[in-house]
């Protein structure tokens, strides 16, 4: 189709200027629009803005460790992700929503960086830097709650609910009353955020919507 290169170029730089608006390392964004690291350097970075440094998350290694509140907030940004996918968003578009839900959630600074969201999402599907999954979404059964965990065997029983553990602990815990000092309003916005991803799989006129192209492949 004529243009379709240029709508594929325009929506790469849009994504790269939204992930660098997030925080992302240029490795980041390379893997998730294709864009060379060096273009990604000239166009979004200067000597008055340097993209992060560091040791890039490494979240297979960091989950285990991890305390409650960095799981319970890994579990939202890791559920709102796969939602968006099953709502039929490519998984790029759908990190970045999910990343901008959860930062309207919870209060700076964040405990989960867009870059671990990335390598957890990563991790959890299969994409880009992870050759399988790692992680996956469970159902706790006492509670209904989706949560992070590693991947493994079909019984969940035994591994312990970080939502579970938040109600148990929030009131003798002062770190968890001040994260959370008040349960949130039961609005209409949260109430369609709960709804099963079946019930949200079909627009107001009864279509699912529709899946843009995938980028291309990130060039090493």
């Amino acid at each position: 189709m004529p243009g379709s290169k240029i709508s594929q170029r325009v929506r790469a730089l849009q994504l790269a200027h939204d992930c660098a608006a997030l925080g992302a390392r240029i490795r980041t964004i390379h893997h998730l629009t294709g864009l060379r690291p060096r273009e990604l350097l000239y166009l979004l970075f200067n000597a008055h803005a340097m993209p992060p440094c560091g040791r890039a998350p490494n979240s297979r290694e960091w989950y285990h460790n991890a305390n409650l509140l960095q799981r319970i907030e890994a579990s939202v940004v890791i559920a709102n992700f796969q939602r968006m996918r099953h709502l039929g968003f490519p998984a790029p578009e759908a990190l970045v929503g999910a990343y901008r839900h959860y930062q309207s959630m919870y209060r700076p600074p964040p405990r989960i960086s867009f870059d671990r969201a990335f390598d957890l999402a990563a991790h959890t599907e299969g994409l880009w830097i992870a050759k399988a999954p790692s992680f996956r979404l469970a159902a706790c059964a006492r509670c209904g709650s989706e949560f992070l965990d590693a991947l493994g065997g079909a019984d969940t029983t035994a591994r312990p609910c970080p939502f579970c553990q938040l109600l148990d602990r929030h009131a003798r815990d002062p770190r968890l009353t001040a994260s959370f000092a008040e349960p949130p309003p039961a609005s209409e916005d949260l109430i369609a955020h709960l709804m099963p991803v079946q019930d949200l799989l079909t627009d107001a006129n009864g279509e699912t919507p529709s899946t843009s192209p995938s980028l291309p492949a990130a060039e090493t």
